[in-house]
């Protein structure tokens, strides 16, 4: 009998409880060692170093009288030791507290499905994580890491307070009121906290980051207080541990799981959430693959524009641009079968594109960049085509795709405009190519895995439309609609987007105007321009609407609305019209999908190639042909743009009814999680790049001048092609450092706009005037038609306006004329960019306009410009004498385009720096000082002096003197010159 009782018990064990306690004890523990961790530290942080934590960067005691939370926890010893130990222990409470939640409502309240649930405790365990991440890594240790796991820290607690609160069960009124009252709290407590931030950061208010100190105080205890009330709900709920063998010290069976108890059928996952997580997961692949490939077709064109700008003309490589032709192909049936079938593989060999990088070589790097995007480009189509019957599976890529075109602009918007895997990046200027091409292969062999292992995706578990209907889709509106139509309009949209849409910041500097209408700023408004994107994506399921007239025409008059205005006006209907794009993207896509491939595909990349031509003709070189009969027509662009894509739109209308009839037959669950997988991307895309936007107006540096105790400032002007660098690589980050090192306050820099496609839509000033602390002017807006003149100011601007020169038979000629607040003082400075040798008429008008903008000031004034003269000749004289102004060395005879001028300021000295491969043109420089009055240095003296008679802090710096430092130096001279004044 015994023998058998052990067998019994060996086979069968009851489960003993060994211990349990109250769930509510949890809650208490992360209460107390939370509280006690900021509080304990506040109080011996004031006791051992009282003045040190209330110092910051501009005022101390008593002006600052009370600590900020990263002053007490993070600073000094021994009170960052104290904190970060009592927050270790915080952090077990922590964890089971957002576990326990999970349990809590999903299977004890049943407040929240399964689902929600899961969504909660990820954000809640991503929240914990991102906490360790700000405490245990110090502003001090790495700012930028510190910065943004504080940021995507708060940007959790919105959906966790939020989704708690929300999952509360109603009959528990007392944890429900103090929920909505910390909630309040907390985030009425934002606003006047980052008021004040704002207020010491770049107003540099006294006493204002006390201020601030309380608020930020204020949300430790809102914060902490609104999770201590889970121990009003976990009153009668208790944790337990329990011995499954019953006390018996033998061996149980054990399954697979690693549970000694035999699994119940309630215990495995349950096929849906099997098939959710599988969804996700090919979701984010080919997100990234979207990603991926938009990121190698707005680099083809910026690679192909290195090649006639170093040539001056045309160079064959543009010929390059017809790859976008290689959908082609797909003419040929069994090829387009093979490519969707293997889409992984081809996914994998596009990533050649990507690792074109590797070359120093332009010529290779656009050559495998070219491959790669063919390759790409005809896996998408290939996708869509074979997956034309099957109206979900379609839906979903176009939706993937789409979202690809988000990510690019989140991406670069934390790249500040240059995308990390773009062929002109590599580690020394930012690039992150090697992470992004381990990720294209990891996504790539996802898709290649799930497409074989998938057990016939084609036709067995996504029905086929011609199973459901005797007439498919497809063949019934190839009958009632126009091929010709579907390809324009794809065509159009596809240039659309490209030019407009694919930087958040593009729409702002197309429709920029002078200070003090200067329009958004791309930090914070780029998040904008992505939640529209990502908007008009969501509601193109909406396709009665969306392939509407009526619809059409909200999307003609944007477009007016964003030629016609600039500025804010511009800006919004910019807004509307990216919204619309993207609302009638999907309906485009599928439209071609219905017709035969070979004329269709390249009627409707034909059309994107063209538009893509005639946008680089707005702006033409002499040299570029045909340029004379487009350039400064925009609006016939533009017109002709919006006339296609009415034709486009006017065809998918055809198909839209007929598509949702059989949307209502088959592929209902691709559809609904296509559509739900597009939304969380899309609401996380927003919250990423609302979080990129505070995380980058936080660091940018304030704009200040390099010496005010002697009221002097430098001035320069450089022509810095289109910021690519002798080599095809993205030159900002070079640039950054010889305009710190020069120690430049202001300076114009010419050919300057690269807000196009042939330049990849970047906005490279945002990076140097963050980094360095500079105001920006961008100058004449893309939309102006002109190669672009830019200022950056250590300055605030008063005033600025934006000059077109007259230009009756070449290119449009670019000044800005600003009037900048110098230590109190009004100083105009005039960045100007004139035309080219091959017009002199043109040329001497222009110059006889900057002669008279400069005589009608009375202002003391700079001229930072672009002439294409010799000194001493007439057009030298013409501004120099006719505007009322003084050359900087009247002697320097070896000059022929840039000229620095000035009247009304004592010149202290004169530099010319070597352009270090960055450029072809040289850096010039002028150090001035502002005088009590101006009109008695109106006329300069050019009697010169040496460097041991000029106070130190006037000297230009030691180090560009020969050999020079990264490839600049002192020319011509070889060392700075001084003056007398």
């Amino acid at each position: 009998m015994a023998e058998k009782s052990n067998f019994s018990a060996a086979v069968d064990p009851q489960p003993t409880v060994v211990t349990k306690f109250g769930a509510k004890y949890v809650s208490y523990a992360h209460t107390l060692f939370g509280y006690s961790a900021f509080f304990v530290a506040l109080l011996v942080g004031c006791y051992t170093h009282y003045y040190k934590i209330v110092q910051n960067e501009y005022f101390g005691y008593p002006d600052e009288w009370f600590p900020s939370v990263s002053a007490t926890t993070g600073d000094r010893y021994p009170a960052r030791a104290i904190f970060q130990i009592l927050i270790a222990l915080t952090s077990g409470p922590r964890f089971a507290l957002v576990i326990l939640w999970y349990f809590y409502t999903t299977r004890t309240a049943f407040t929240s499905s399964r689902g929600f649930g899961m969504f909660l405790l990820i954000v809640g365990l991503v929240r914990t994580v991102a906490c360790g991440g700000w405490v245990y890594i110090t502003s001090t240790d790495d700012h930028l890491t510190h910065d943004v796991t504080m940021i995507l820290y708060l940007v959790c607690t919105l959906p966790w307070q939020l989704g708690v609160l929300y999952t509360s069960p109603s009959n528990n009124v007392q944890a429900i009121k103090w929920r909505r009252i910390f909630t309040g709290a907390f985030f009425t407590t934002l606003p006047p906290m980052i008021y004040y931030f704002l207020q010491h950061k770049i107003h540099r208010v006294p006493g204002a980051y006390t201020t601030y100190a309380f608020f930020e105080w204020s949300l430790i205890l809102y914060d902490v207080a609104f999770d201590a009330v889970t121990m009003l709900d976990f009153q009668t709920f208790e944790l337990a541990l329990i011995d499954v063998s019953g006390g018996h010290a033998i061996s149980v069976p054990i399954t697979k799981e690693g549970s000694a108890m035999v699994a119940s059928p309630e215990d495995a996952i349950s096929p849906s959430l099997l098939r959710t997580l599988i969804s996700l997961r090919g979701y984010i692949s080919e997100s990234y693959l979207a990603f991926v490939f938009w990121s190698q077709l707005t680099s083809l064109a910026l690679l192909i524009w290195y090649f006639p700008l170093w040539y001056m003309g045309i160079s064959g490589y543009e010929a390059f641009l017809l790859i976008t032709l290689a959908p082609v192909v797909l003419g040929i049936r069994p090829l387009r079968v093979l490519i969707a079938k293997y889409r992984g593989v081809f996914h994998l060999l596009s990533l050649v594109g990507t690792a074109s990088f590797l070359y120093q070589d332009p010529v290779w790097r656009l050559s495998l960049t070219a491959i790669g995007l063919g390759i790409n480009i005809i896996t998408w189509v290939a996708t869509w085509y074979e997956a034309r019957t099957r109206i979900g599976s379609l839906e979903r890529s176009i939706l993937i795709w789409g979202v690809g075109l988000v990510l690019h602009n989140v991406v670069k918007m934390a790249w500040w405009t240059e995308n990390p895997i773009w062929p002109i990046m590599h580690a020394a200027n930012g690039g992150r190519n090697e992470i992004g091409i381990a990720l294209g292969i990891v996504a790539s062999i996802e898709v290649l895995v799930r497409d074989s292992t998938s057990p016939a995706p084609q036709s067995r578990i996504e029905h086929d439309l011609s199973s459901a209907s005797p007439e498919s889709p497809g063949r019934a509106v190839e009958k009632t609609s126009s091929w010709f139509m579907a390809s324009a309009g794809f065509g159009a949209v596809l240039f659309a987007l490209h030019s407009m849409f694919s930087d958040s910041s593009t729409i702002m500097r197309w429709t920029v105007d002078g200070y003090p209408n200067y329009g958004p700023e791309p930090i914070p408004w780029g998040v904008a321009t992505i939640a529209a994107l990502g908007a008009g994506l969501l509601v193109s399921s909406m396709r009665r609407l969306t392939t509407s007239m009526a619809w059409y025409g909200v999307g003609c008059v944007a477009c007016a609305a964003f030629y016609l205005f600039s500025g804010w006006t511009g800006f919004y209907a910019g807004l509307v019209l990216g919204f619309y794009l993207m609302s009638i993207m999907p309906a485009t896509v599928r439209a071609i999908t219905t017709h035969p491939p070979f004329k269709t595909l390249f009627t409707g990349f034909l059309v994107y190639n063209v538009l893509c031509l005639a946008h680089v003709w707005v702006v033409a070189y002499e040299f570029v042909p045909g340029g004379v009969y487009a350039r400064e027509r925009t609006n016939w662009i533009l017109g002709t743009l919006m006339l296609l894509i009415g034709l486009g739109v006017a065809n998918a209308n055809k198909q839209a009814s007929l598509d949702s009839q059989f949307k209502k037959m088959v592929q209902l669950h691709v559809v609904k999680t296509a559509r739900s997988l597009s939304r969380l991307a899309i609401i996380g895309s927003v919250v990423v790049s609302a979080a990129i936007a505070i995380q980058r107006r936080m660091t940018a540096k304030t704009p200040a001048p390099y010496h005010p105790a002697e009221k002097a400032f430098t001035a320069g002007i450089w022509t810095i092609h289109f910021a690519l660098d002798d080599y095809m690589w993205a030159s900002e980050v070079r640039m950054r450092d010889v305009i710190r090192d020069l120690e430049m306050d202001v300076i114009g820099l010419l050919e300057s706009d690269t807000m196009r496609i042939i330049m990849g839509n970047r906005d490279w000033a945002q990076f140097i005037a963050e980094d360095l602390g500079y105001y920006v002017d961008y100058g004449p807006a893309s939309m102006k038609h002109t190669w672009g003149c830019l200022m950056l100011s250590k300055f605030p601007i008063i005033e600025s306006t934006h000059h077109l020169l007259p230009s009756p038979d070449g290119e449009l000629a670019c000044a800005i004329h600003a009037t900048l607040d110098v230590y109190g003082q009004p100083v105009d400075f005039i960045v100007s960019h004139n035309g080219q040798e091959e017009n002199p008429e043109d040329r001497r008008q222009q110059t006889t306009e900057l002669a008279r903008i400069m005589r009608a000031s009375s202002n003391p004034l700079v001229f930072l410009g672009y002439v294409v003269t010799k000194p001493q000749q007439p057009l030298y004289y013409t501004l120099f004498d006719d505007g009322d102004m003084n050359d900087v060395d009247p002697t320097d005879w070896d000059r022929w385009c840039q000229y620095i001028g000035y009247r009304g300021l004592r010149r202290v000295g004169y530099a010319r720096i070597s352009h270090g491969k960055i450029t072809d043109t040289e850096i010039q420089s002028g150090k001035f000082q502002v005088v009590d009055s101006p009109r008695d240095y109106w006329k300069a003296s050019y009697e010169r002096v040496d460097e041991s008679q000029v106070p130190p802090d006037l000297r230009y710096p030691a180090m560009f003197r020969d050999p020079g430092v990264r490839g600049h130096r002192y020319h011509v001279f070889d060392e700075p010159r001084y003056y007398v004044h």
